[in-house]
């Protein structure tokens, strides 16, 4: 069964506009943190993560009803409602931990760059960058698959969480190219070309790996793929 992050607490959604996804809002949380009851709610919570999570995957998010996650949970359809409002929320939370890590990584990798005044220390950040990336896919490998089997499809309903994300990646990604442009530090190619090009090849690498196990040591794959990039676009 899929790996589902641990219980984040999701941000407000917008109204859902599948009947199905939505719902009233759900109740204070019950029990001091720490305790019994929020130990055991929260328990709950991940099996309906994980319970989800495996549906996604399986099916497709708009494919799946939140009757069906709370039968493979093993709850009723109105617990659902004690931890998600809806799916979009659901959605959100799962990938919580894989985008508050890459925005992390990417802005360290922004204050590398701004230190940056040669093509080595680009390179290093680069890697720092594409390491510090390959760790987070290593701990939310099913979360990265569900973001890479949905981003293709329609951002809308339930699967607006994952558009936003793959905008919000693919905009920081044009973000450091152009701070190395910057500098100096790249060729002539246009920031928003060049980071496009580094997130598709990124993303099909991804498939290979996760989907298709097709790379014994996959951090030689992103050690390989950094050399590859910096070798056709540093000057």
């Amino acid at each position: 069964m899929p790996s589902a992050p641990s219980a984040p607490k999701a941000a407000p959604t917008q109204q859902a506009s599948n009947p199905d996804d939505a719902s009233p809002s759900p109740a204070k949380r019950p029990g001091r943190a720490g305790g019994k009851r929020d130990t055991n709610r929260r328990e709950r919570t991940d099996s309906l993560y994980r319970a989800a999570l495996t549906l996604f995957l399986e099916r497709g998010v708009e494919n799946v009803t939140v009757d069906e996650i709370a039968k493979a949970a093993g709850t009723a359809k109105g617990n659902f409602y004690r931890y998600a409002t809806d799916k979009r929320e659901l959605v959100e939370a799962l990938m919580s931990p894989v985008a508050t890590g890459f925005d992390a990584a990417f802005s360290k990798c922004e204050e590398s760059l701004a230190r940056a005044t040669s093509a080595g220390q680009l390179t290093s950040s680069f890697m720092g960058l594409a390491l510090e990336l390959f760790d987070i896919v290593k701990t939310h490998p099913d979360v990265v698959r569900l973001w890479l089997q949905e981003s293709r499809a329609p951002g809308v309903g339930a699967r607006a969480p994952i558009a936003a994300f793959e905008q919000r990646l693919t905009a920081r990604t044009v973000e450091l190219t152009t701070v190395a442009h910057r500098h100096g530090l790249l060729k002539k190619i246009p920031p928003t070309v060049s980071a496009l090009a580094v997130v598709g090849a990124v993303e099909r690498l991804l498939i290979a790996h996760l989907r298709d196990n097709a790379f014994p040591n996959p951090a030689d794959v992103v050690r390989h793929l950094v050399q590859l990039v910096m070798e056709g676009i540093t000057g």
